[in-house]
């Protein structure tokens, strides 16, 4: 077993870790550091936000942290309130107080069994991966460990290519709705305000800014121009496993096969096409892994949009509500991609382009929410880069995080480190189906055996 093992981050992938391993009792105890990089650690960015606006997208009865627990977050909410139901998508800042009570229990758990936890509020400037392990440094500081795992969650988002620097220097463009959303009740309202994206993260930060800024008009571009599917309002469990269409899909690992297969699944009298969809997931690293890169690279041309929006859904109540938008005239849907973003006077101008033809949009403010930002080959994140410059790891060649083995070790010149692993967003690559916490839980749980059991 390793024994001294780094955890590099501090949301919600590295806190399930953390906790995994702290539950066990394994025949040595354990020492952990466990780098939060400061802030709110646990909650990381998905569960920060303090507003009952924002709802999990996931049923609470399904977002239990643990694998061997499941229902673990509804117990959780039903001591202070037990009429909620297992159906419900309650507020994200409640699985943030989940996450936080557990990694307590946890660290208690800990001293328990006699495992020792060093909780260090910084960020990892350098790691080097070696034979026997890795050297984690710091400031001045450096730690040998047995094993380091990166749990670093989703990266600062980049701006887009085409958005210029007066536009940026600006300030009516932003890059990172998040920081937005936290100080918008202090802000002089605008009266325009363009989105750039229609995904889940769109739909976070209309609710959240209609709602402070009563007066904004919002446009949200997209390429199609299409908002995410929503849930039903009743739970609808899969009809079958879908074994023949996940046979199917294995025995033609091409784009235009599945897209054919799927449709005609869902074509089936009596199937809901929420339940198929939902059927593949388990079995969805074992498809991607199937998929040629070519075929990877077709599917994220012309089919990545569609399977998102009908994969990452709504709470009903949510699309409810952007309906209204739309309904009253203060939110409009327009499709396009956009080309450039450029400051003119008190302004700024995009640049569209759809069907050959080209537009330009003017807005009081620019949000770039476009989702979840995985391409390590752009990021500014110091230890990331750290390790790309020095070929201590390898980028996906199509921007879905680092190169890894399905356990989650890291890969360099062909070869795969023993001792240095990945955990949630930056595994999207190898297993596509990486950042939800029902996966999040099960790759805690095998990575936790691994560093148990080496």
């Amino acid at each position: 077993m390793f024994r001294r093992v780094a955890i590099i981050g501090g949301g919600a992938a590295a806190a399930t870790l953390l906790s995994e391993l702290l539950e066990r009792k394994p025949p040595l105890p354990l020492h952990l550091d466990w780098y939060t990089g400061g802030g709110m650690s646990a909650r990381g960015v998905a569960y920060s936000s303090r507003s009952d606006r924002h709802l999990l997208n996931v049923r609470a009865a399904s977002m239990g942290m643990f694998a061997g627990r499941p229902r673990g977050f509804l117990d959780f909410v039903q001591r202070d309130d037990p009429t909620i139901a297992g159906t419900d998508f309650l507020p994200r800042h409640r699985y943030g107080d989940y996450l936080e009570a557990e990694v307590a229990r946890a660290l208690q758990q800990g001293k328990t069994h006699g495992h020792d936890v060093n909780i260090i509020p910084f960020a990892v400037d350098a790691l080097v991966p070696e034979r026997e392990g890795a050297t984690v440094i710091h400031g001045e500081e450096s730690h040998q460990v047995d094993a380091a795992v990166l749990a670093l969650g989703v990266l600062m988002p980049q701006p887009l290519p085409g958005v210029s620097a007066g536009a940026l220097a600006s300030g009516r463009y932003v890059v990172d709705p998040w920081r937005l959303l936290a100080a918008a009740a202090e802000m002089q309202p605008p009266r325009k305000v363009v989105l750039i994206g229609l995904g889940l993260t769109a739909v976070d930060v209309l609710l959240e800014l209609s709602a402070q800024w009563p007066q904004a008009e919002f446009i949200a571009v997209s390429r199609h121009g299409l908002s995410p599917e929503a849930h039903l309002r009743a739970a609808a469990a899969p009809a079958d496993d879908s074994a023949e269409l996940v046979e199917a899909m294995h025995d033609a690992p091409e784009i235009r096969h599945w897209v054919r297969l799927l449709r005609e699944a869902i074509a089936q009298e009596g199937k809901e096409w929420r339940t198929v969809v939902d059927s593949l997931r388990p079995h969805v690293p074992g498809l991607w892994a199937d998929l040629p890169l070519e075929q990877r690279a077709r599917f994220m041309r012309h089919a990545r949009w569609a399977w998102e929006r009908i994969r990452h859904r709504m709470p009903p109540q949510v699309g409810a509500a952007i309906t209204v938008l739309e309904q009253t005239g203060r939110l409009q849907r327009q499709r396009g991609r956009v080309q450039s973003v450029d400051a003119v006077g008190d302004t700024l101008q995009l640049g569209l382009r759809h069907a050959g033809a080209a537009r330009t949009l003017s807005a009081d403010l620019v949000i770039q929410t476009v989702g979840m930002d995985t391409d390590v080959r752009r990021t500014s994140h110091r230890l990331i880069r750290q390790l790309l410059t020095n070929a201590h790891i390898a980028a996906d060649p199509l921007g879905l995080g680092v190169k890894a083995d399905a356990n989650g070790r890291l890969q360099h010149d062909g070869q795969h480190w023993p001792h240095l692993f990945a955990i949630g967003s930056l595994l999207r690559g190898t297993l596509w189906e990486s950042t939800a916490m029902p996966e999040i839980r099960q790759q805690a749980r095998h990575l936790a055996d691994r560093l148990l059991g080496a």
